[in-house]
């Protein structure tokens, strides 16, 4: 595993040693270690992997600018000073279009689209690294933007004004001629993958290893990302990190979170697992439902409590893209009493979902279970 390193979004963000941010962040030491191990992983050489560091410098750079962030799309810029240049080809322009795409309007990607990389001179395993840098630059800079808003550091594009609900795919069929679902829902669905996860007896024994340690060994999801397995490891301890950890911010609304992203991002399978959840850990289950069935442009806190509203208003719009979340919307957190470390719980758990969607929503598609 990647080595902790420098503690990159500590620095971008200007926090104080002295702070509650700080010290919730510490508090947060898992997410901490292993979203600054995904980083590590993703942006050190890696032998074997048919990606270069150049190469995804400049993705990253350019998706910490669509997702409007200057302090992040800075970082990757002058990071990309230090190594020669590189050569303008359609293998990089096809991982740009993808990464725009991803970026934007995740949900509108399809099995083509993974072709066109293909026939761009990106392989299988490539593919996958592309789609794990995209996610989580996408994931990095709501973090970031997040611990400046708490820290009460400026932000580009901040807004009060609420966030609506997004599109999704509508297909009744999938790519293989699966029942597709077309709306949101609490049910179970499985999830197919649009290029081949890798067979388990293809793993060596210490990589089989760590796939069983997390569970992973029976799931076609995990074992396509397993095709970059220190970044699979990684982001599968940020996620334990976030989502998994005692006191702070009570996990039905960690859960709620995860579901608000899923709902702006139009990623379905991801919000039938965690409306389910927050719905079992709330028992308000009727409240949940009537978040996932807002229609497009609806507004997603509609009908709730208050507590509840600050915390959909504000996890909608760290999901936007670019993500328009503002100091109003801390405020409003800290009014409903929350505490620095439940803000930091509220804002990681729909970052995360930044990064979950993009990968479920541009690798595959839930098919009625």
């Amino acid at each position: 595993m990647t080595t902790y390193s420098t503690d990159l979004l500590e620095k971008l963000a200007e926090i104080a040693p002295d702070s509650a941010l700080k010290q919730a962040r510490e508090t947060r030491d898992a997410a901490t270690r292993h979203t600054q191990g995904s980083y590590d992983a993703l942006f050190t050489e890696q032998d074997g992997v048919d990606f270069s560091l150049a190469e995804r410098l400049r993705l990253a750079q350019n998706v910490a600018r669509w997702h409007g962030d200057s302090q992040l799309t800075n970082h990757y810029s002058e990071r990309l000073q230090d190594l020669p240049d590189i050569d303008e080809t359609a293998r990089l322009d096809a991982a740009l279009t993808h990464g725009e795409r991803l970026s934007f309007k995740p949900a509108s990607a399809t099995p083509a689209h993974l072709q066109a990389l293909k026939k761009a001179g990106w392989s299988t395993d490539a593919i996958v690294t592309l789609s794990q840098l995209i996610a989580f630059v996408s994931f990095q800079s709501r973090v970031l933007r997040s611990y400046r808003l708490i820290g009460g550091k400026p932000v580009d594009n901040g807004s009060n004004k609420p966030v609506g609900a997004a599109f999704w795919r509508t297909e009744p069929n999938t790519h293989s001629g699966r029942d597709a679902p077309q709306a949101f829902t609490q049910e179970e669905l499985g999830w197919e993958p649009w290029i081949p996860a890798k067979k388990l007896e293809e793993f060596d024994d210490a990589q089989q290893a760590i796939l069983a340690k997390f569970g992973h060994t029976g799931s076609d999801y995990f074992r396509l990302l397993g095709r970059n397995l220190p970044v699979l490891e990684h982001r599968t301890l940020t996620d334990k990190g976030i989502f998994y950890t005692s006191g702070g911010l009570p996990r039905k609304e960690r859960e709620l979170a995860a579901t608000v992203a899923s709902k702006i991002n139009g990623c379905i399978y991801c919000a039938s697992v965690h409306s389910r959840k927050a719905s079992q850990l709330s028992k308000q289950t009727e409240d949940v439902q009537r978040l996932i069935d807002t229609p497009p442009g609806g507004i997603l806190s509609k009908e709730q409590s208050p507590r509840w509203q600050a915390e959909i208003d504000f996890a909608a719009a760290l999901s936007a893209t670019p993500p328009v979340a503002s100091g109003q919307h801390i405020t409003a957190l800290r009014e409903q009493g929350l505490s620095e470390l439940e803000i930091v719980d509220l804002a990681q758990s729909a970052a995360f979902f930044a990064w979950a969607n993009r990968l479920m929503l541009t690798l595959g598609e839930p098919f009625n279970d």
